[in-house]
């Protein structure tokens, strides 16, 4: 399967806007973003875990990371609550469930296959101004990408110019974009070389970003 592949392009999902999708664990529905590949996958997708349900024992071969936008997930190692953000890099095993229910934004098999860096962390911590009427807190960074949430006040203006793509998810609010409106859930990929302006409505936004990590996509062993 391959959805949104094209990483030349610029891409926009409202996904609040698309269906869910079940997976292969009953209890647990995608709303699938990008994809390459089909149960093994390079992706990237909103994932909900109704009450009590979960996926069974699994190793991560390409790692994962996710943040959790609604309720609590839980496995193994403890309970994620929302705003929680988490690197499981490849290698990592766990039991992901929801005892309540959780809605999570997830990206699989895009670490680099060296990386051990396991960790996770409330995207509140560290925050600080990055231009007037914008915070930003610095979740991850490496030598392939660096990973934020920041914090629009209302009418504010986020520039963003790195090279290698630039993805953003909104949590919050809505910011405007090349003439487009992206309220809460929608998601943004810009390839290589397009710079970012962003806009924050009158209710201000938070979202998540990732840059740099376009210019290292690849297919995940079956």
């Amino acid at each position: 399967m391959e959805l949104n592949s094209d990483f030349s392009k610029r891409v926009l999902v409202q996904s609040e806007a698309l269906a869910w999708v079940g997976s292969p664990s009953a209890g647990v529905a995608r709303r699938m973003l990008d994809r390459i590949g089909d149960e093994v996958a390079r992706a990237t997708s909103v994932v909900r875990f109704e009450p009590g349900h979960k996926f069974t024992p699994h190793t991560h071969g390409g790692g994962e990371e996710f943040l959790v936008l609604e309720g609590v997930f839980q496995d193994e190692h403890g309970d994620y609550p929302a705003g929680t953000y988490v690197r499981n890099p490849p290698g990592t095993r766990h039991t992901p469930g929801a005892q309540e229910g959780c809605t999570i934004f997830v990206k699989l098999w895009q670490f680099d296959a060296a990386d051990r860096d396991q960790f996770r962390k409330h995207i509140s911590e560290g925050r600080s101004p990055a231009g007037p009427g914008v915070e930003r807190a610095e979740l991850h960074r490496d030598d392939r990408e660096v990973v934020s949430h920041f914090t629009l006040a209302p009418g504010a203006t986020l520039r963003v110019d790195e090279p290698g793509g630039i993805e953003l998810f909104v949590l919050r609010g809505e910011i405007g974009e090349q003439g487009d409106t992206l309220g809460q859930g929608a998601w943004l990929r810009l390839p290589d070389g397009a710079p970012l302006i962003a806009i924050a409505g009158d209710a201000g936004c938070d979202l998540w970003m990732k840059t740099g990590h376009l210019r290292f996509v690849a297919a995940p062993d079956a």
